[in-house]
């Protein structure tokens, strides 16, 4: 079982700030160079989600 994880005030009003506001900046730079709709960076945002999400072994009962 993982242990659940906060950022602390100076990560969240920092680092993480940055990055967030990095990523958002980088989503609007791909709307505009490549015309595609929302929903596409949804899809990528997903994609990169996935890459962090926990393996769920399916177990046969």
């Amino acid at each position: 079982m993982n242990n659940p994880y906060s950022f602390n005030e100076e990560q969240m009003n920092g680092i993480v700030e940055e990055i967030y506001a990095n990523i958002l900046k980088e989503c609007e730079k791909l709307k505009k160079d490549t015309n595609c709709p929302n929903e596409q960076v949804v899809a990528l945002l997903s994609l990169i989600a996935s890459n962090f999400s926990p393996i769920i072994e399916q177990k046969n009962f």
